[in-house]
Order: structure tokens, then C-alpha cells, then sequence
């Protein structure tokens, strides 16, 4: 567990839960916590450098995200959304089981992330790797993941990795 005021934004932190290597990042007031583990051939995932969404509608035209949301491998630079885990390259392979992100004071309930409706694409398509990522809470001013099991989506493989 990490204390909130000492975990500034733009940070990670890679912690042990049993057996699990996992990545927290603190994007700005978000935090997201994914499996340290590249779906892609198990590089350390959460120690590749991280970069905005950049989007485009043509042609010498981009535009770049203002917060840092993904994650690209140090070994061979697949990008992972860190909200979804979700990547956007190699075809053909089974997704990695994912969790929702959420942030709680102590004594209310738990809330979603304000990280948006969903990634800005910028008009990539989904590949079929989906790094594992863990629901981040914050209690009494520490961060803190939760690593228990959740219900999966349909056609989802629920695997430990």
C-alpha cells in the first residue's frame, strides 16, 4: 500500500500480491493497476514506458491525448490501454482476464475512475491481447488494489497467468 499524497501523478509503483507482479499507475487523479505480465510473450510489462492516445483524420494531421494512458512493453513495444488492458495489435491470440478500476474513500462506497466512457481509439481496431488489470482503491489516504476474483465477461478466458 502506498500513501496517496506520496504517489504523485504521472508515477507507477510495481508491487507483489501473492504471487501476481502488479503495475499502479497514478494518471493525473486516476489510478489504474494492470498485471505486469505482456499477454503478447510475458515481458515485464508495467516497466515499458507509457504515452498518450494519439489520434488522426488524415494525413500529416494527429492530435495527442493530454494524459499518459498506455503502457507498451519493454521487450517489444505492444501498447496496452492501462484502463482496459486492452491491445491493439496481434491477431489471433486469447485476451488476458481483466478488472474494473475503481477509487474509494474510507468508509463510502466504492466509485468508478473518472477515466471516461472508453479509450480514444483514434480509429485503431482491437487486437486480441488483453493485459490483466486490477480494481485500485483509496483507503484512509493509502492506495490500494484488490486482487479477488470477479465475474467474467462472456467469452472471456478466466486464467491466472
Amino acid at each position: 500500500m502506498s500513501r496517496v499524497d506520496e504517489f504523485p501523478p504521472g508515477e507507477r509503483r510495481i508491487v507483489q500480491a501473492g504471487r501476481r507482479s502488479i503495475g499502479v499507475f497514478r494518471v493525473g487523479d486516476s489510478f489504474y493497476a494492470i498485471n505486469n505480465y505482456c499477454p503478447h510473450q510475458g515481458g515485464p510489462l508495467c516497466l515499458g514506458r507509457t504515452k498518450p492516445w494519439v489520434s488522426s483524420t488524415g494525413p500529416g494531421d494527429y492530435a495527442m491525448a493530454e494524459q499518459e494512458a498506455l503502457v507498451a512493453c519493454p521487450w517489444h513495444g505492444w501498447e496496452y490501454d492501462l484502463a482496459t488492458g486492452q491491445s491493439f495489435l496481434g491477431p489471433g491470440e486469447p485476451p488476458a482476464r481483466t478488472y474494473e478500476v475503481s477509487v474509494e474513500a474510507s468508509g463510502t462506497d466504492a466509485a468508478p475512475v473518472a477515466s471516461g466512457t472508453g479509450p480514444p481509439t483514434g480509429g485503431r481496431q482491437p487486437g486480441p491481447f488483453v493485459a490483466e488489470t486490477f480494481p485500485v482503491h483509496v483507503e484512509d489516504a493509502y492506495v490500494v488494489v484488490d486482487t479477488s476474483p470477479r465475474a467474467q465477461a462472456a467469452g472471456t478466458p478466466g486464467g491466472e497467468r
